[in-house]
């Protein structure tokens, strides 16, 4: 609001709100998808059933709740899939014998990753990975995504929001061999995916739980189950707490009832909490219609995220970039991405009209690098025939007019180095390097 005005910040809030939605949609579905395979429930009354769960847990809970939630599940998720993974790597001879059951060698390495992308030139596939997936989508999604950013907001002081990202950067590096390396595993143990692939007809939905249920014993297997319900649950309390504040204070409080009481604008949240969860419940049978959710949320993330990530980096550190161009940008690059994504083969399902030939979670690179270059570029050409804000009011908006020592918290003085955010981002940076050296 304070940066671009009220253009800027009402389509940036809508486009958030209808976000949050759909990817609580996409957790809400794996929730039911855990109980239909795992329980024997009807899809229809698993996502009946956790909506109602969620709800309660949202609605007695609060964001509190959401927090330590995320932070406990992670713990169960690793004690619980570890295991899964140590028991299917000896079941299939060890990574070597894993090795030699995958038919295609590519698919043991990152690079160049043609598989994952679905492009024959490993050029492109590459700028894909690099320029879409590694700076747009993942610069974007640890900077601009609300969910990460409410966390931060939460902190204390200053030092404890930038470690943040930071800090939950580490676990998510690790994830891959409780996620990944299972997931390759139940192509050759599984017999459900391995007809499925022969066929051309596999739901990779549903490949670590055939797992889980194959080779876990009932106790490990409750925890896997509890572990990843918990996952699930708090990654759309999340979504649904976020389209919560957003709704409330950023669209119905800004634009449509203004100078109410508090409590007002409290049962107003509660409400839309309440629709919120019931429209999750349809956005989740549009998740189902994917057989791989991982290509449906790095689209919705090329749509939402790629614009948005462009906008805030340029208003960041161009002083120059006008109120105007901050909304218009964000339109032009969101309007992009779903352009792209009609033109593609499949990436938006039965609506992809098959002129490009794109495909996957290749189609939501394209569309997200592409997107973030219209928003810069229409940015660009919008401020030229525009006025900036005197620089006065950008104090604290632009890097370089704002004081360096308002980066700094007086409480954060006596940290210790390993609370210091730049050493654990360096540590961070290390690690990643190394990941992708050993496995790339």
């Amino acid at each position: 609001m304070r940066r671009f005005g009220p253009g800027a910040h009402l389509v940036n809030a809508i486009s958030f709100a209808v976000a949050q939605v759909l990817i609580a949609g996409i957790n809400l579905f794996l929730l039911a998808k855990i109980v239909e395979v795992l329980l024997g429930w009807p899809l229809v009354v698993a996502l009946l059933v956790a909506g109602v769960i969620v709800l309660a847990y949202i609605t007695l809970g609060g964001l509190s709740a959401a927090i330590y939630n995320e932070v406990l599940q992670f713990f169960v998720i690793v004690a619980a899939l570890t295991p899964l993974t140590i028991i299917a790597l000896n079941q299939a001879g060890g990574w070597s014998g894993l090795s030699n059951r995958i038919s295609d060698p590519e698919q043991m390495t990152a690079w160049p990753g043609n598989e994952l992308v679905g492009f024959d030139s490993s050029v492109l596939t590459a700028i894909g990975l690099v320029f879409g997936l590694g700076f747009v989508l993942s610069f974007g999604y640890w900077t601009t995504n609300f969910v990460e950013v409410q966390r931060a907001m939460a902190s204390k002081s200053m030092n404890n929001a930038r470690r943040t990202p930071i800090v939950g950067a580490f676990p998510k590096m690790f994830i891959p061999f409780i996620v990944i390396v299972p997931g390759m595993l139940a192509a050759v143990l599984v017999p459900e995916v391995r007809q499925g692939k022969a066929s051309g007809d596999v739901d990779f939905n549903n490949s670590l739980l055939y797992l889980m249920r194959d080779l876990l014993p009932n106790g490990m297997l409750g925890l896997a189950i509890a572990g990843l319900l918990a996952s699930f649950m708090a990654g759309m309390a999340a979504n649904i707490s976020s389209f919560n504040t957003v709704f409330s204070y950023d669209i119905w409080q800004d634009y449509v009832v203004k100078n109410r009481e508090d409590g007002y604008y409290l049962r107003v949240g509660r409400i839309v909490t309440v629709i919120a969860t019931v429209a999750a419940m349809g956005t989740a049978l549009i998740a189902s219609q994917y057989s791989n959710l991982m290509d449906y949320l790095q689209l919705l993330f090329s749509f939402f995220n790629a614009p948005l990530f462009a906008t805030f980096i340029l208003g960041m550190f161009w002083k120059r970039m006008t109120a105007t161009a901050g909304w218009v940008g964000l339109v032009s690059g969101t309007l992009t991405a779903v352009v792209i994504a009609v033109l593609s083969e499949d990436a938006f399902g039965e609506f992809s009209l098959g002129v490009l030939p794109l495909t996957g979670q290749g189609a939501s690179f394209v569309a997200a690098g592409v997107a973030f270059l219209v928003d810069v570029v229409i940015s660009y050409v919008v401020t030229m025939a525009g006025r900036p804000k005197p620089e006065g009011e950008l104090v604290g908006l632009v890097y370089s007019l704002t004081p360096k020592e308002n980066f700094h918290d007086p409480r954060d003085a006596h940290d210790a180095w390993y609370q210091r955010p730049g050493v654990l981002a360096s540590i961070a940076l290390v690690l990643v390097i190394g990941l992708n050296i050993v496995f790339g």
